[in-house]
């Protein structure tokens, strides 16, 4: 049975946009539409999605990138190409990183064949454990990918449920459909019923080391209801993955060196890095936030670590979390003057984390820029156990401190957290410290509905006029345009634009 794919949901109508997906490798991707017969044909085709979401556009950079850059732990130390995240200068022709939607629902396009072909094989009385897994996994990475679509361009969770989220696409389209934006309630009703519905196909016993497991269903999970609020259930997700014994937290002994290696002890969701087809060499997220000035590497620092981020890890100057900072470009000079400055003569705001740490080794391939992307590690979960646990109904200032302990022990020095002392603050002070380029701090400041506050002096002369220096979540730009490529094609969409843009 054939099947009309699409890459964007307008592919069909923008054959320029299908460049990439109609030149696919033949050892890793396929068209999932058309030679599906078994578990082995439907492995080629997650082998194929799990390259897809490394792309730049997607995990490989990009949606690292956007949550450090507008959520304040970075700041530009020249204008180049990225300041644009950072400035929150987009429009519907201009800077709309539009390559968010094209590659995301360039994915969900595979996911959506792929659930049908397996469906169809199933219903024809030739299904398997295998397949079933298979499922559960691209079921879940939709879930993912809705996560991040919604999270980019609608409103946190809790500010209005009923304004526009993203065409909500669950089956293989027609090529003359023009599906509009659901609601963001919609899509979160999705998410949560994928990631259910997902989690009795797994083979929990398999680990499935640069794919999607049955443990990152509920990590998932575990952030979702965190996002909706929902803290009872977030808990409970947090504290399956952690009382499983599956995997365990780096010690202060292992924390700096787990970076320059793959699939350690916390790595519940890790993207592999190909060096032959996803390694982004100078372009890679490593390469973008490094010290352009002293390494190979890269051609210049995209971003640098913001003088905010810097004082909340200099609380405690043993830190093991300064292991994978080194000296940033501005390291040395006095350049704009800041009276609340870290000293700019050993400046650490170069971070070190996807290049195998400072010494640039990478984790253990020919390229030290081809380093896998940790998506999900378990650090996360013991902070986001912490947070359920003290904002749920009943909170629980015991188990509360005693999750964000194991954290922020990181910094040996601090006061240790306890029933008495602990507060939203300290975690989220934590949260930033210790997912420093890990694609979090501005989700987190929107569903938290705090303020940011943003550190232009660094900007060597520039100003920004695009956006004020301190923002909240009612700043219009906290979401991206749909660009104008994607109006054009899909005319239904323009009165659903992004306020704004």
């Amino acid at each position: 049975m054939k099947k009309i794919i699409i890459y964007t949901i307008s592919c069909i109508m923008i054959l320029s946009s299908c460049s990439d997906f109609l030149n696919v490798e033949p050892t890793n991707q396929a068209d999932s539409s058309s030679s599906i017969a078994t578990a082995a044909d439907a492995q080629v085709i997650m082998n194929g999605l799990m390259r897809k979401m490394t792309s730049a556009s997607y995990y490989g950079r990009n949606m690292f990138l956007y949550a450090d850059a507008k959520g304040g732990d970075f700041c530009v130390p020249s204008r180049v190409s990225y300041h644009y995240l950072y400035d929150f200068d987009h429009s519907a022709s201009a800077h709309e990183y539009s390559g968010f939607w094209d590659q995301i629902y360039h994915c969900l396009t595979q996911i959506n064949n792929l659930t049908t072909n397996i469906d169809l094989i199933t219903s024809a009385g030739n299904g398997s454990a295998a397949l079933n897994h298979i499922k559960a996994q691209a079921v879940t990475a939709r879930a993912i990918c809705y996560y991040d679509l919604v999270r980019l361009y609608g409103k946190p969770y809790d500010m209005d449920k009923t304004s526009y989220g993203v065409p909500l696409v669950t089956v293989v389209l027609d090529a003359s459909a023009q599906p509009t934006r659901a609601s963001v309630e919609e899509i979160y009703t999705q998410i949560v019923d994928d990631l259910t519905d997902a989690v009795p196909l797994f083979d929990i016993a398999k680990k499935d080391n640069g794919y999607i497991n049955y443990y990152a269903n509920i990590a998932m999970q575990a952030r979702v209801y965190l996002q909706m609020q929902n803290y009872g259930e977030a808990l409970t997700a947090a504290e399956e993955i952690i009382n499983s014994g599956k995997y365990t937290p780096y010690t202060n002994a292992n924390w700096v060196s787990s970076w320059s290696k793959q699939f350690q002890s916390e790595s519940i969701f890790e993207l592999s890095i190909d060096v032959n087809e996803s390694d982004l060499g100078k372009s890679s997220l490593g390469s973008t936030i490094i010290n352009g000035a002293e390494h190979v590497e890269s051609d210049w620092s995209h971003f640098i670590a913001s003088n905010e981020f810097l004082n909340l890890l200099g609380e405690d100057a043993d830190d093991i979390r300064w292991g994978v900072m080194d000296k940033d470009e501005n390291s040395g000079t006095k350049a704009q003057p800041d009276e609340n400055r870290i000293d700019y003569a050993d400046r650490l705001g170069s971070c070190y984390k996807y290049l195998g740490g400072i010494t640039c080794t990478g984790d253990g391939k020919v390229t030290t820029t081809a380093v896998n992307i940790k998506v999900i590690r378990l650090s996360e979960i013991y902070l986001i156990a912490a947070e359920a646990a003290l904002l749920k109904s009943s909170p629980d200032k015991v188990k509360a401190a005693g999750y964000l302990q194991e954290i922020r022990k990181r910094a040996p020095n601090l006061i240790a957290a306890d029933e008495n002392n602990i507060t939203l603050d300290m975690i989220a002070d934590e949260r930033s410290k210790e997912l420093f380029c890990e694609g979090h701090r501005f989700f987190d400041m929107m569903r938290w509905d705090k303020s940011i506050t943003f550190n232009d002096a660094w900007l060597q002369g520039a100003t920004v006029s695009s956006r004020p220096a301190t923002i909240d979540r009612t700043f219009p730009k906290i979401v991206l345009p749909i660009g104008i490529d994607e109006l054009n094609a899909n005319p239904a969409l323009k009165p659903q634009q992004n306020p704004g843009y």
